[in-house]
């Protein structure tokens, strides 16, 4: 038995023993990669499902599907909306609370939720060892919708086998297609399908943005593609999630006054594509926005640019160190306050010493974990840590 079947075989006995134990919380599942899923139960049933590369992405996208008469980019959101696991859950809660969304289209987003993030599973157990574990930290009492895991489940093995029969197992539809060779492209197709490649093919939409904005399943979609990229004409690439707007409101006694703010962007400069990933998955799933710099040459220029409002700086990178990065950043006016974290995967007194030496605000050891990269991003960011109680008794969404 290969590997994917044996990692395919305990996921399905996770979930039967789910169903079978009629099982109330959460089903955690991680990735020797990095990438996190967490599925909802109640009463042996999946009732949510959170997670994978985009969140937001994800959340647009259904919203949009489903719930056309809806402007993400309106609703009026505070950052502790954001800040619990399942703020994607939360948001239909309240949306479905004020009236803005029906019943069966709360049903459809659900069931699509949980598709996706099946099959990016599969997609997953191609590549990578996954581990389960089950914990009973969160239970949704009041379930929106029910889904039948072993029907989701099924539905997920047949989804993956047409994909890998369509020779495309591997390639994932979170990554974006972008047009790399348009004058050989223009050869091949007829003026008008030309002009929809450069109007679309631009490394901002994924593979699934786009069958979404076509109106159409994300396996044709790819399949008509496919010869493009084996071509080289077409690259797939990775893109960052989109989160969503935050507001601030300011009460006084006579009014109220929403402002709306961009999330805080944090940037991680390292020459790993694997810590750079990881921190991303870590901080868009919280609503921030992220930058990644692999090249350190290229660091001071993106970040003069972009200025973000922390940096984790790595701490050995070739041609430029961590602390000759952050010796130049001290040295320019825009970054003499800003929070710098030095990466490392060593946690010896000299380095420390030296890096405060250099200017840096803090250290962190690697490897990378989910609850030490935004206990210090909280320390420096205004992103408190909210509870699910008072989360639950405070959340407002406006449109």
């Amino acid at each position: 038995m290969s590997q994917r079947e044996v990692i395919s075989n305990n996921l399905v006995n996770e979930f039967k023993t789910c169903t079978q134990l009629q099982y109330n919380g959460k089903l955690n599942i991680k990735s020797s990669k990095g990438s996190q899923w967490t599925f909802y139960y109640r009463l042996g049933r999946i009732v949510w499902a959170t997670g994978g590369t985009h969140p937001f992405r994800r959340w647009r996208r259904h919203i949009a599907q489903n719930c056309p008469q809806i402007d993400v980019d309106k609703l009026q959101l505070r950052l502790q909306d954001l800040s619990i696991d399942y703020w994607d859950y939360r948001l239909l809660e309240v949306l479905y609370k004020k009236q803005k969304i029906q019943r069966d289209q709360i049903n459809s987003i659900v069931d699509n939720t949980i598709a996706e993030l099946l099959f990016d599973l599969a997609l997953q157990g191609n590549f990578a060892s996954i581990s389960c574990n089950r914990s009973q930290e969160v239970i949704l009492e009041t379930p929106m919708s029910f889904t039948s895991a072993e029907m989701s489940v099924k539905h997920m093995q047949d989804s993956w086998k047409i994909w890998s029969e369509a020779g495309l197992a591997n390639f994932s539809p979170d990554l974006a297609p972008i047009l790399r060779r348009p004058e050989q492209l223009e050869q091949m197709v007829s003026p008008s399908v030309y002009k929809n490649f450069v109007n679309l093919i631009n490394g901002k939409f994924t593979l699934r943005d786009l069958a979404m904005k076509m109106k159409q399943s994300v396996l044709p979609l790819t399949r008509s593609l496919l010869p493009y990229i084996l071509k080289g004409i077409i690259e797939l690439v990775e893109v960052p999630d989109l989160p969503l707007g935050i507001t601030e409101v300011n009460n006084n006694s006579t009014t109220t006054q929403a402002k709306k703010r961009i999330a805080p962007l944090v940037a991680c400069v390292d020459d790993s594509p694997q810590v750079c990933k990881m921190l991303e998955d870590i901080i868009t799933s919280n609503g921030l926005r992220f930058v990644k710099i692999q090249d350190a040459v290229q660091a001071l220029p993106i970040l003069i640019q972009d200025k973000p409002d922390l940096i984790f700086l790595d701490l050995i990178m070739p041609v430029a160190s961590g602390y000759e990065i952050c010796t130049q950043l001290r040295r320019i006016s825009t970054f003499s306050n800003t929070p710098i974290i030095i990466l490392t995967g060593s946690d010896g007194l000299l380095d420390r010493v030296r890096a405060k030496v250099v200017g840096s605000t803090d250290f962190l050891t690697k490897p990378v974990v989910a609850d030490k990269v935004m206990s210090i991003v909280r320390k420096y960011l205004p992103t408190p840590t909210v509870s699910t109680e008072k989360s639950k008794s405070n959340l407002e969404v406006c449109n």
